[in-house]
């Protein structure tokens, strides 16, 4: 036997949170998170990831982006991932990339900021030494594009920024053999290449 009126209250109850329920756990469209998100503080620069001068003198150096990113909504935001995409402009294919899992014991509140997120591409540019960058600082000219994704959203395009083509590294003293400087040190200057 069916009571279809016993428990209408319960029954209004469970209507209201079926109705909630969709809205609540709506994914953020891209344009939701590109309007909860703001990238400010930013930094950029190149690191070494690579580095020896003996047998042969080589110098891998990554472009690497710092920044922050403020809360624009009225609720706390967490669980945020990251993707800094590396490219030279105008090219179609990537330098490197890096995807981070930033925001996660804390969240941003409202009109706060995060921590500040470091992204390293995982693929540089390979030269002999520094002198060699500095003589092709075209060779350093690339832009990042940054993305977030939180609430099972799509990754969304927070901003793009041209990555300076500042060097954070200073090399060891030449090596020397009897007084004299290695011959590969003497080596005719060439471009850097793509190191993958």
């Amino acid at each position: 036997m069916k009571y279809p009126h016993r428990y209408p209250a319960a029954a209004a109850a469970l209507a209201v949170l079926a109705a909630l329920l969709p809205a609540a756990c709506k994914t953020p469209s891209i344009d939701q998170v590109k309007a909860s998100l703001e990238v400010v503080n930013v930094r950029t620069k190149w690191v070494a990831k690579d580095y020896k001068q003996w047998p042969q003198p080589k110098l891998v150096l990554v472009p690497v982006v710092q920044f922050q990113v403020r809360n624009k909504t009225a609720e706390p935001i967490n669980f945020i991932n990251f993707n800094g995409v590396f490219k030279r402009p105008g090219d179609t294919e990537n330098l490197g990339d890096n995807f981070l899992a930033a925001i996660r014991k804390e969240p941003i509140p409202p009109g706060g900021l995060s921590p500040v997120i470091l992204l390293k591409s995982n693929f540089g540019r390979e030269g002999r030494n520094l002198e060699q960058f500095k003589l092709f600082p075209q060779e350093l000219q690339y832009n990042v594009k940054i993305f977030a994704q939180f609430g099972g959203s799509r990754h969304a395009l927070l901003g793009e920024f041209p990555i300076s083509r500042d060097i954070d590294f200073k090399e060891d003293p030449p090596v020397h053999m009897d007084g004299k400087i290695e011959k590969s040190d003497k080596a005719e200057p060439a471009k850097p290449e793509i190191k993958k």
